[in-house]
């Protein structure tokens, strides 16, 4: 994935990736918005894939069996 990087008129830097929508970083420095792009880019995808796996887990029929357990 390729991040976009442009300095804002305030002087500051703004990194986006168009292959990771949400990814916005900005910082003071070149280095200092790609480090903090990286940590944004390393979150999105840990929920994205928490999403997908929960997806998976939650998808339940509107009629389903289901076992009685009793104690005794």
């Amino acid at each position: 994935a390729n991040l976009h990087i442009e300095k804002l008129p305030e002087g500051v830097y703004l990194a986006t990736c168009e292959n990771i929508p949400g990814l916005i970083a900005q910082g003071r420095t070149i280095a200092e918005t790609l480090e903090i792009a990286r940590n944004v880019a390393k979150k999105l995808l840990e929920a994205q894939a928490e999403r997908h796996q929960q997806a998976k887990l939650v998808s339940v029929q509107d009629s389903f069996d289901y076992p009685l357990i009793l104690g005794t």
